[in-house]
Parts: C-alpha cells; sequence; structure tokens
C-alpha cells in the first residue's frame, strides 16, 4: 500500500510488553526486534519491560500504560499460544472496550506464508482500551517480523493511505 512521501511522519509513543517466564533483557530477541524495527520507522520507544505470563500481572502492567497519556500503541510479544501458561489474549479480553479482529486474521494469514499450518497456533489479537491500541503478536523473531513488516509499519505510519490506524487516534475516545 502507498506511502504518502510528501507527508511527514507522526511519531507515535510506543511501548513494548514482553511476555515470557524465562526470558530476560539480554536474551529478549523478539523484544529487541520490534524495538529496532519501531524506532527505525520513526517512532518513539516509550516503555519497554517483560512480564511474567500471568494474566493478572499482565493487566496491571497493561492497565498502567493504557492510563498513561503519553503511551499511543502497546504491542506484547509472546503468550500468544495454546499452552496452559500463554494468557495474553485473556489478559488483553480483560481491558480492551473493542477488538481488532482483522488483525489476527492478517496476522495468520501473513504467517502461513511463512511457517505454514503451524500459524493456526498463534492466538495474535488487538483491540483498543481507552484510546490505546494494543496488538499482542507471538514471541518469535520471525513472528515479529511478520507482524510488524506485513501489518504495523505501514498502519501506524501517518503516510499511510488510503488509511491508517495513526490517524484515528484522536477519535478513539470518542462517544
Amino acid at each position: 500500500m502507498p506511502i504518502d512521501e510528501s507527508l511527514a511522519i507522526v511519531p507515535l509513543n510506543i511501548a513494548v510488553l514482553t511476555v515470557s517466564d524465562t526470558r530476560e533483557a539480554a536474551t529478549d530477541r523478539s523484544g529487541d526486534t520490534l524495538v529496532d524495527r519501531l524506532t527505525s520507522a520513526g517512532h518513539t520507544l516509550a516503555a519497554r519491560t517483560i512480564c511474567k505470563d500471568e494474566a493478572p500481572i499482565l493487566v496491571a502492567q497493561l492497565t498502567q500504560w493504557i492510563d498513561d497519556p503519553a503511551i499511543d500503541v502497546i504491542i506484547t510479544t509472546g503468550g500468544t499460544g495454546v499452552t496452559g501458561r500463554d494468557v495474553t489474549p485473556e489478559a488483553l479480553d480483560q481491558v480492551i472496550e473493542k477488538s481488532i479482529p482483522g488483525f489476527g486474521e492478517l496476522f495468520r494469514w501473513l504467517s502461513f506464508q511463512t511457517i505454514g499450518t503451524s500459524t493456526i497456533q498463534s492466538r495474535a489479537c488487538a483491540g483498543v482500551a481507552r484510546g490505546t491500541y494494543i496488538f499482542c503478536l507471538p514471541g518469535s523473531t520471525g513472528a515479529v517480523k511478520d507482524g510488524w513488516d506485513g501489518i504495523l509499519a505501514s498502519q501506524l505510519d501517518s503516510r499511510h493511505r488510503p488509511c491508517n490506524f495513526a490517524d484515528l487516534i484522536p477519535r478513539l475516545q470518542e462517544r
């Protein structure tokens, strides 16, 4: 899809949450990949942390960032699988007001081209909570690349036409 190069990008403030029981800052390759991509695209890393794959902890962190007016977007990586410890979608369900089902659908379609039917194990999802976008990606670097390069890079770019998520931020809390 076209980017209108005659316009300047409006940088968004993006928080990155890695969901993992085992990763730490030194081993968070998917988080590093996401940070590299979003900053290279002209956005600002507003916050970054790693949380255990436990719904109450995730809900608390998401809520803290949702309540921070300086954060426009939250992107999580990890916890979207089907095992007992994977609870990111359940945590998301506790905080969002509106889901964005097309995000998960498009992610799995893109991922299918890379990993085939294994994409069915992904519960990538997205939603909006009190004016903040939240996108939940699987925890592999490949999944982060698929999600960022194939969807988020353009949808979070205010120059993307015919429309994008960035332009809608001022209207997300309309009633």
